[in-house]
């Protein structure tokens, strides 16, 4: 990147991919907030970050956080990026810093202290005045990473300067030098090109990003074009709708509007497609709340695969809670109209309905995702080397719910690729898809026809089906299953004859025979189709007859826990197909340490491991139910655990009401530029019902960490213990769960639940459940549906117990 100086032996980076030790790698990294999350948690939310197929941390560091008065800079407890950066370190993460000095990230001033932005400068440029500023700061933050950040090696791959920023690329090349005099260098540097942003040529990696709904436009807008496009399979990666609220409040929206149009929306030739910010869920802002499922999150980020992405990087991958930052103006750290910005967010929670939630709870989208980076980890060095192709026949626009979106990555020499399906949505539902089947060209190659006969395709599919995958020596033509994975060959004798099978000596002729782990899809029959040379056997020796199709042969295969095997002339490999059902089950460990196997788990409970891949699990059972692919067994066989806690606990809470709620709470408690404000602090206090939540002594048993479920409706919320509000939220329609160790919460604290009506008619945008549970309602919505504390037992591997 224009330079010698940052390079780092064995990582290299082509237009196409980046490699590491001469191996093509497709990255994919998680924002986590250091300073929006306790310093003890931080272990613990990097495990489960691993535990989702991460690869790397990208994290923000917040100037405000940092230095809310000039010259008072804390870099200690919460704040500790050093420590921050050791403990990504220690869990095998790589680390991208997002080094500002404007950062937005839904925090006050950009994330400028207000000295800052107070300042008479001419912020964000090269004026000399700002520069001293920032030079200042990164000095104060090189010296906390105290050598860390450097392009010859350490944890920190990556340096991303400035956020956001559209019109300044010789001020992005100036911050870069300033980092360098800090003593902070990456081998790789990075600024987000979204908004058609004019960036420094060869000086920087540009980044994209993609989110399928978002809280920056108005409470009646509908869903908006920029948020629909990456719902399709598309070579153009710019999204000019995130951040434009933003740009038109600074007065850069002209000139990014201009940009717009000379600009293009495609990556440049000099650099692969990569992004940082995939919805990993959304904020929600008080005039506009989404709430994406987890299969919008998902949904996103598969198509990003299939357009040819070389780096998938998720905004935001755990949430957390801001710190309280109050202020003369009595917010908080939070962007706000208060502070001059279009949009009211909570003021302290900051949960993001990320994959790994505020209270550390693994959202259902931890799942989607984690099936598709154990894809990439698996096939990326495949992968990597296959461009994206797109079909003659394509969606004619955004509306269109009738032609079916797909794309193929392949390898035009070799033949072997995969296609890539996806057919949901969220708001405008897709039919089902009938009569489908695909023509595939790759190369010189002859035609590959799939499925063998045409198939209805449901609405929520996403997949990627191999083609011309070659494995162990045996040929696969095609598979209408979903490439989780692949447990590679361990050294041994093979069993090629295709006359004998495994019996009780199976264990010798498995050894060398490596397994393609794939996922049914739904509603769609699984169909292996290989070359008239291979054979297929069930486990128990029984031959599967095929059918011709296209001078092949074609298998049903059913769906289980027992894998069949494919011998080839040349080889075999076990295919195993986990039914549609099992696989939201599905974990991958991948080797972190020297001698260590790839391992394929199935758990139903959250899993998390760290470098050495030894695995903890939280589960709210008797027992953890935590299952291991053993090769040997050609099964799955019970992972030994051992419980290195109390029992689980559940209990409700009946809460006490200590006030009612007002009858008369208003419809509208402000606007700026049209959108709803959030209720001042002296309206909701008002306003809001308070109930008394008495907790029990097991509370504080030691080893215990409760979590606070509750289910509520209203319009904004907030947990107080002794009178400190502790964590807040917007109604959405979705539980909320607080940890009540966070929280600082014990038996003895007074913690009260302070729950604010919405009235009808409210200008404020509600996912459809939660709008309709509104207009059901009489004048004003306010509820408390249920209460609830739970605990759930941690167990561990015996090698990692204590």
């Amino acid at each position: 990147m224009a330079n010698e100086q940052d390079q780092r032996p064995g990582l290299a980076m082509t237009n196409r991919w980046l490699q590491r030790e001469g191996e093509p790698v497709i990255p994919v990294s998680g924002e986590v907030h250091y300073s929006r999350l306790p310093r003890a948690r931080w272990a613990e939310r990097l495990r489960a970050v691993r535990a989702g197929g991460v690869t790397a941390v990208s994290t923000y560091v917040i100037w405000l956080h940092h230095e809310p008065e000039r010259g008072r800079v804390d870099f200690t407890g919460n704040l500790d990026l050093a420590a921050f950066v050791d403990e990504c370190e220690r869990t095998g993460l790589d680390v991208v810093l997002r080094l500002g000095p404007w950062v937005h990230g839904e925090t006050r001033n950009g994330g400028f202290p207000d000295w800052v932005q107070a300042a008479d400068v001419a912020h964000r440029t090269d004026d000399p005045a700002y520069l001293d500023l920032v030079r200042t700061w990164f000095a104060h933050i090189g010296a906390a990473l105290g050598g860390r950040a450097r392009a010859e090696g350490g944890p920190v791959l990556a340096i991303q300067l400035d956020n956001e920023l559209y019109d300044q690329p010789q001020h992005l090349a100036t911050l870069k030098d300033l980092a360098r005099e800090a003593g902070m260098s990456a081998p790789l540097w990075t600024a987000t090109a979204w908004g058609s942003a004019q960036l420094p040529e060869g000086e920087v990696l540009p980044l994209y990003g993609g989110y399928g709904d978002g809280f920056w436009v108005d409470a009646d807008a509908p869903w908006d074009r920029t948020f629909r496009e990456h719902f399709f399979f598309s070579h153009v990666w710019d999204d000019p709708g995130i951040g434009a609220d933003v740009r038109a409040r600074s007065g850069a929206g002209e000139a990014a509007e201009a940009a717009e149009q000379s600009v293009p929306r495609s990556p440049s030739a000099l650099f692969p497609p990569a992004t940082c910010e995939l919805g990993g869920g959304m904020a929600t802002a008080y005039h506009r709340r989404p709430r994406p499922a987890a299969l919008d999150v998902a949904a996103v980020a598969h198509c990003k695969i299939g357009n040819g992405s070389a780096w998938q990087g998720y905004y935001m991958y755990a949430g957390g809670t801001n710190p309280r930052g109050d202020d003369a103006q009595g917010g908080g750290t939070q962007e706000s109209h208060a502070t001059g910005y279009p949009n009211d967010v909570p003021r302290l929670g900051y949960d993001f309905h990320a994959p790994v939630g505020e209270a550390g709870t693994l959202a259902p989208s931890h799942a989607h995702l984690r099936r598709q980076h154990v894809f990439l980890a698996a096939f990326g060095p495949r992968l990597a080397r296959m461009p994206s192709s797109l079909p003659r026949v394509r969606p004619s626009g955004v509306e269109d719910t009738t032609t079916l979106r797909w794309a193929v990555r392949a390898d035009a020499e070799r033949g072997e690729g995969f296609l890539f399906l996806s057919w949901h949505q969220p708001h405008v539902p897709l039919p089902k898809h009938p009569g489908t089947r695909f023509a595939v060209h790759v190369g010189a190659h002859d035609p590959l026809v799939l499925p063998s006969r045409p198939v209805a395709v449901p609405a929520g599919t996403l997949a990627r089906w191999p083609l011309r995958l070659q494995l162990g020596g045996a040929h696969l033509e095609w598979v209408t299953a979903s490439a989780l994975t692949v447990l590679p060959a361990e050294a041994g004798p093979v069993d090629a004859d295709p006359a004998k099978t495994n019996g009780a000596d199976g264990a010798d002729k498995t050894a060398g025979v490596p397994v393609l782990v794939l996922t049914a899809e739904a509603g769609i029959g699984c169909e292996l189709a290989v070359t008239s040379g291979s054979v297929v056997q069930l486990a128990d020796g029984t031959v599967l007859d095929g059918r011709a199709h296209e001078e092949l042969l074609v298998h049903d295969l059913e769906p289980g826990e027992e894998p069949v095997r494919v011998r080839g002339p040349r080889g075999a490999l076990d295919v195993l197909v986990l039914p549609a059902a099992v696989a939201r089950q599905a974990w991958v460990v991948e080797p972190g340490v020297p001698g260590s196997q790839r391992r394929l788990l199935l758990s139903a409970q959250p899993l998390a491991w760290g470098l050495d891949g030894a695995i903890s699990c939280r589960a709210t059972g008797d027992e953890p139910g935590v299952w291991v692919y053993d090769r040997a067994l050609r099964s799955f066989r019970v992972l030994a655990l051992e419980r290195i806690s109390p029992l689980t606990r559940r209990e409700p809470v009946s809460p006490g009401t200590l006030r009612e709620p007002s009858p008369t709470v208003p419809v509208l408690h402000g606007e700026v530029a049209g959108r709803a404000s959030a209720p001042s602090p002296a309206t909701f206090d008002e306003h809001a019902t308070v109930l008394r939540l008495d907790l029990p002594a097991w509370v504080d048993q030691p080893g215990r960490d409760p979590l606070l479920h509750v289910d509520w409706a209203g319009d904004v919320a907030e947990l107080r213990v002794d009178g400190r509000t502790v964590t807040d939220r917007f109604w959405d329609g979705s539980r909320w769960t607080v940890s009540l160790r966070d929280a600082g919460a014990s038996a003895d604290s007074e913690v009260t639940l302070h729950v604010l009506p919405l009235a009808v008619g409210a200008p404020v945008h509600l996912p459809a459940d939660a709008a309709a549970r509104l207009a059901a309602a009489d004048k004003q919505l306010c509820a408390v549906d249920a209460v609830e504390l739970i605990d759930a037992a941690t167990w561990t591997e015996p090698a990692a117990a204590g």
